[in-house]
């Protein structure tokens, strides 16, 4: 059974504005509150795609309450660490002058409630992946990722990354199943720039060179590559008028998911899906009802590149 974790979940707010000016009253309207988070667009875009994925996360106050109840409703099962403090909300407005983003930091989780998930994860039946996907939250150290990587694979499970701290770098020397990077985050994490398929081909090359088993590199309008250390394949972006870049990348990976990690063959398939899911996700507010995803997929083209 694949589990998420998110480590820092939240409730997102996405709502439309006209003209914005500072220092004065800008209007919103259309407001959508979505029980959010990395992981937990994971198990929802799983889900959707009939793969069971409960969820795990730290949940504090109000906020985490409604997320785990919302959660719930959708028929997601979650496993909550509950912490002191106030989950947090994150703000999207899209306006006349594009997509201004506003992410919070999160309530702090304590060590106490660290050891909490990992004995957590130490009991989790059928584990056979986890997918740790988004930001850590304050007083949890960077090596904390590499205590879940320990714990997953004590159990003989995978672990699948999806981050943008630097601490990337050295984990893919744990030989997690998959990472998602996209091309701003291998320029920072790994510090090689991506500007052409050469470069893009090197950069795949040095992830699995360090222990990476498989790579899924997101483009966004350039599509995306993945590789399994081996070859490399290269999916084209559907084109679509876009909403909100929020929840798309985390759609990409569990749809890609819901397809590839049962059947390590069917690569064009799952990117197909990865990409056409990204596309109608981006194209809403939220992850949206995915009412697009086989139209879109008309769109996408796999190529073996290398």
């Amino acid at each position: 059974m694949i589990y998420t974790l998110t480590p820092n979940p939240a409730i997102d707010m996405n709502v439309t504005a006209g003209d914005v000016q500072p220092n004065r009253v800008s209007r919103t309207r259309n407001a959508v509150y979505t029980p959010n988070g990395k992981g937990l667009n994971v198990s929802f875009t799983l889900q959707h795609y009939g793969v069971e994925a409960p969820i795990l996360g730290f949940f504090g106050g109000f906020s985490g309450r409604y997320i785990i109840d919302g959660a719930r409703a959708m028929g997601c099962e979650v496993h909550p660490v509950e912490v002191d403090g106030i989950t947090r909300i994150n703000t999207f407005v899209t306006c006349d002058a594009g997509e201004y983003k506003f992410p919070n930091a999160g309530c702090p989780v304590p060590r106490e409630a660290q050891v909490r998930m990992l004995e957590l994860v130490d009991t989790l039946p059928d584990l056979d992946c986890l997918v740790v996907s988004g930001s850590l939250s304050p007083q949890i150290e960077p090596t904390y990722y590499d205590e879940l990587c320990d714990h997953v694979h004590a159990r003989g499970g995978e672990i699948v990354l999806d981050m943008s701290h630097r601490h990337l770098a050295e984990l893919v020397e744990k030989h997690p199943l998959l990472i998602k990077p996209n091309d701003e985050e291998v320029s920072a994490i790994f510090g090689v720039d991506v500007h052409d398929e050469k470069d893009i081909l090197h950069a795949l090359d040095l992830i699995c060179e360090r222990g990476c088993k498989n790579v899924l590199l997101t483009l966004g309008g350039e599509g995306a590559y993945f590789t399994d250390g081996e070859h490399v394949w290269h999916a084209n972006a559907a084109k679509v008028k876009m909403y909100s870049s929020a929840c798309a990348g985390d759609a990409t990976l569990a749809s890609f998911l819901s397809l590839w990690f049962f059947d390590r063959n069917d690569v064009e398939g799952a990117l197909v899906r990865a990409m056409a899911t990204g596309a109608n996700v981006a194209a809403s507010a939220g992850l949206g009802d995915f009412a697009r995803v086989d139209e879109l997929a008309q769109q996408i083209h796999v190529d073996l590149v290398a």
